[in-house]
């Protein structure tokens, strides 16, 4: 299924695929998501996709731990 891909080109000439780092070490939704956005920042959407990974970070600070940053 990696070699295709709808909406784009951005994840065509990465040496892993996210979705396969993803799947295969159980990352669940908002880390897979980091994952996703982090790969991609630099073909795709720059700053946004950065700032859309920090958000999914904080999801997953409060879930998981609790906390929350003051932003």
């Amino acid at each position: 299924m990696t070699n295709k891909q709808i909406g784009g080109e951005h994840y065509n000439s990465k040496a892993i695929q996210p979705i396969d780092y993803i799947l295969q070490n159980n990352l669940g939704y908002c880390a897979g998501n980091v994952v996703k956005y982090i790969t991609r920042h630099r073909e795709k959407n720059g700053a946004e996709d950065i700032r859309k990974a920090i958000h999914y970070c904080q999801f997953i600070l409060a879930d998981k731990y609790g906390e929350t940053l003051n932003d």
